[in-house]
């Protein structure tokens, strides 16, 4: 998953709704694991075990995603008044083997209390955006069936071409697929 596509992330700009779209740095760490982990405790309750729910952590995350973005990994935040960020992408070449798919969404996630807005568009669009320009021409993300948000994947003109069943808690996945990156960004 290490390659430098968040150092050739360009800085996307401000919008009409004041929401910022830049390359993530590790000193967003903190920030995505707070958006992280309470978009988890929100989106999964009832869907995956409670104690599993419970038992993230805010640093423990944050670790992660400092390793992940000190390694190279690309990733966009969305940003309101220059600083707060609301919402996040991690994006790269694709880890589903003998799918057709290059590209892979491997996150997408916007703090509850700023959803249904926008801005989750954005930030999909941003990664297809930065994943095309890597040479990629077309992208999958996963989506766990029972999330109620992957109707915004369909929304967006993925279509469900896969499924599977998650290694961790066994419910069943989806793989949303874009075959023409292109076609979708125009």
């Amino acid at each position: 998953m290490n390659h430098s596509a968040a150092s050739r992330a360009p800085h996307w700009g401000r919008d009409m709704t004041g929401v910022d779209l830049r390359a993530a740095t590790p000193d967003d760490a903190g920030a995505i694991a707070r958006i992280y982990v309470d978009t988890w405790r929100a989106t999964y309750a009832g869907i995956l075990p409670d104690d599993a729910l419970v038992r993230m952590s805010y640093d423990v995350q944050a670790r992660q995603w400092r390793a992940l973005l000190q390694a190279g990994d690309a990733a966009l935040v969305a940003t309101v008044a220059h600083s707060n960020i609301i919402g996040f992408t991690g994006y790269g070449p694709s880890r589903s083997r003998g799918l057709s798919y290059s590209g892979e969404v491997y996150t997408l996630y916007v703090a509850p209390d700023h959803q249904n807005h926008g801005w989750g568009r954005r930030l999909l669009r941003g990664a297809f955006r930065d994943l095309s320009r890597g040479g990629h021409e077309s992208a999958i993300i996963w989506v766990l069936g029972l999330n109620p948000s992957r109707f915004f994947y369909e929304r967006q003109g993925g279509a469900k071409v896969v499924e599977r069943d998650e290694s961790v808690w066994g419910v069943r996945e989806f793989g949303y697929g874009w075959p023409r990156l292109a076609e979708t960004l125009s």
